[in-house]
C-alpha cells in the first residue's frame, strides 16, 4: 500500500503534471501510484496500467480511456473497467551468467532456488520448510535462496530464512533472470502475485517451476505440464511437487520453454502499441 500523505503529495503534483501533459496526444499512466493523476487530466486521453491486486477500485480510475491489467486475475478486481489484459514481458534470449552460489563440489546435484524479495507475500519461508523433505527424497540436492529485502519490511522474518540449515542464500543478483539456467527448478510459493513475472522468466530458459495457485500464477503455470501448482502455506505440498517436477525436468523443462513465448516482449509491444493507437484516436 501506499504510505500516508501520498493522496497529498499526488494532488501537489498535479499542476506538473498538468504542464507535463499539455502537448501530449496521450498520457500513459504506469501504475496505481500515477493513477493518482487522472483527475488533473481532465481532457486528456489517458491510458492506467494497472499492475497490482487491488481491494477497491477508485472512481476516478473510470476517467481513462483504456485501462490495461497484468493478468486476468487484476482485471478481475476491476470491474466496469472493461481491462485489456497484457501479460508482463519476458526476454525470450536468456543471457548467460555464472551460477551466483559456489560450485558444489560434492559432484553438482540438481538445484532448487527461489528468487525474489525475502518477505512474508512473496513465502520464501516456505520453500525453507520444505527442504528437509526435498533433501531426503533427492540425496545432493541443493536448496537456494536468492534474493533480499530491499525495505526492509519484516527483518525478523528474513533473519529466519537465511538462517535456516540445509538451505544456501544468496544475496540479491543484477540479472534475475541469467540465475535461471542455473535451476533445475525455479519455486514460487507466494501467497499473492499479480502475474509472477519470475515464473515466465525461468520457463523462457526452459526450467520448469513449481508455484501456488493464487492469483494470476496459474495463467503463467501449465499445471503437470510445464511445472505444478500447489496450495499456498503448504510446505508439504510444495516438497512433493518439486520432487514431482524434478523427475519429470527434461519434459517439463521443454514444455515450458515453448508456453514463455507467449511471454515475449514482441508481442507485449505490439499489444500495447495497438490498444494505445485505439485510444489515442478516440
Amino acid at each position: 500500500g501506499l504510505d500516508r500523505g501520498a493522496g497529498a503529495r499526488a494532488v501537489l503534483s498535479w499542476p506538473r503534471a498538468r504542464r507535463l501533459a499539455r502537448d501530449a496526444d496521450l498520457v500513459y499512466l504506469n501504475g496505481t501510484v500515477c493513477g493518482r493523476l487522472l483527475p488533473a487530466l481532465r481532457g486528456r486521453r489517458t491510458v492506467l496500467h494497472v499492475h497490482d491486486m487491488v481491494d477497491r477500485v477508485p472512481r476516478h480510475w473510470s476517467r481513462a480511456d483504456a485501462v490495461l491489467a497484468d493478468s486476468e486475475a487484476v482485471a478481475r478486481r476491476l470491474p466496469g473497467l472493461d481491462a485489456h489484459v497484457v501479460y508482463c514481458p519476458v526476454e525470450l534470449d536468456v543471457p548467460d551468467a555464472p551460477a551466483p552460489w559456489p560450485e558444489d563440489g560434492a559432484g553438482g546435484g540438481p538445484v532448487v532456488g527461489f528468487v525474489g524479495r525475502l518477505e512474508p507475500r512473496k513465502g520464501p519461508l516456505d520453500l525453507v520448510e520444505a527442504a528437509p523433505a526435498i533433501r531426503a527424497g533427492v540425496p545432493g540436492v541443493r536448496v537456494v535462496i536468492v534474493g533480499d529485502d530491499p525495505y526492509a519490511g519484516d527483518p525478523g522474518y528474513v533473519r529466519h530464512v537465511k538462517a535456516a540449515d540445509g538451505v544456501e542464500h544468496v544475496p540479491w543478483v543484477a540479472d534475475g533472470a541469467a540465475v535461471m539456467r542455473h535451476l533445475d527448478v525455479l519455486v514460487a510459493p507466494s501467497r499473492q502475485e499479480p502475474f509472477g513475472t519470475v515464473l515466465a522468466e525461468a520457463m523462457a530458459a526452459g526450467t520448469p517451476v513449481v508455484a501456488t495457485r493464487v492469483d494470476g500464477l496459474p495463467e503463467v503455470v501449465a499445471d503437470g505440464e510445464t511445472g505444478r501448482l500447489v496450495s499456498p502455506g503448504r510446505p508439504d505440498q510444495l516438497a512433493a511437487a518439486v520432487l514431482e517436477v524434478l523427475g519429470r525436468r527434461e519434459e517439463m523443462g521443454a514444455a515450458a520453454r515453448e508456453r514463455a513465448q507467449r511471454f515475449g516482449a514482441d508481442a507485449y509491444a505490439d499489444r500495447v502499441e495497438a490498444i494505445l493507437r485505439t485510444a489515442a484516436a478516440r
